[in-house]
């Protein structure tokens, strides 16, 4: 069915939807299809997984945030959570035309775009066209997986994140975003990110090391989880411990956290990184696919 939309690359902006294709917002009925849809690879898709697990549908949340799906001849082809972010999900590149049409009329500010490299590289190149103008582009984040136990020893400091730490913990978070970003996380407030961090606490996912003095040396979360698939994220160690061949060691420990809650976990890791890409295989993680991140 997918052959028909080869007409309509973005570099023919005049042509018109062709037949058979449409956008739209999902709603509830759709809770079904987008499962099997995002299913394909629960690996690159498990944010979209994550949060169908926790709200058990595929309608808009409260916020207005929402999925938008293309169909071919009535039939889900790919779809884009459009939110905060935009995430595409099994969404092929020459798709990206109109969702990502349908994604400015909605009028929202999007502050990224991420998942597999070929359909966010798309989005971001008809967004460039719709006057969306991006200043960084990560075109190349290696989507690496374990499936067993880690290589390296875990160091057994690590532990759930608590409450009772939460002024220690968010500072580290915070810490982690500004350094990945370029700025930080409170920007408009400080409820929002606040919340977010209290609960992956609350949820369990939030893995910590302090020191005796209460310091956070080292910090991780399991951001996206499933019952088949773990995501890490905001991995952070404390500038005064870096250099001290102490990376591995804890994110041995955040595999074996992970693996008590799915079989397989995963991240994505900035090209550029080489360190990080480095630790990961020494933990035993390897390469599955691409990510690209678009910083608007």
């Amino acid at each position: 069915m997918l052959s028909r939309v080869a007409p309509w690359l973005a570099s023919r902006k005049d042509v018109p939807d062709p037949p058979g294709i449409s956008v739209r917002t999902l709603d509830g009925d759709d809770t079904a299809a987008l499962v099997l849809l995002a299913q394909r690879d629960p690996v690159s898709n498990v944010f979209i997984l994550a949060h169908l697990r926790a709200t058990g549908t595929a309608a808009p949340t409260s916020g207005g945030a929402g999925v938008l799906g293309v169909f071919d001849d009535g039939v889900l082809a790919g779809a884009c959570w459009a939110g905060a972010n935009l995430v595409p999900i099994q969404l092929e590149p020459t798709l990206a035309g109109v969702v990502a049409a349908a994604a400015n009329r909605s009028g929202r500010r999007y502050a990224s775009a991420f998942g597999p490299a070929a359909a966010v590289l798309a989005l971001h190149a008809e967004l460039v066209d719709l006057g969306h103008r991006a200043h960084e582009v990560r075109p190349d984040q290696p989507l690496m997986t374990i499936s067993e136990g880690p290589s390296v020893e875990p160091n057994p400091g690590l532990a759930l994140g608590n409450l009772a730490d939460f002024d220690r913990i968010l500072p580290a978070c915070a810490a982690m975003f500004e350094e990945e970003v370029g700025y930080s996380p409170f920007l408009g407030g400080r409820e929002f990110y606040s919340r977010r961090v209290e609960g992956l606490i609350r949820q369990g996912h939030s893995l910590v090391h302090l020191n005796e003095a209460r310091e956070v040396v080292f910090k991780a979360e399991l951001g996206a989880v499933t019952s088949d698939v773990t995501q890490i994220q905001g991995v952070w160690m404390n500038p005064l411990y870096r250099g001290q061949g102490l990376s591995a060691g804890y994110m041995a420990s955040v595999v074996e956290q992970a693996r008590k809650v799915a079989p397989v976990t995963s991240l994505y890791v900035n090209g550029f990184n080489t360190r990080a890409r480095a630790t990961y295989e020494r933990v035993g993680f390897s390469q599955v696919g691409t990510f690209a991140t678009v910083l608007f």
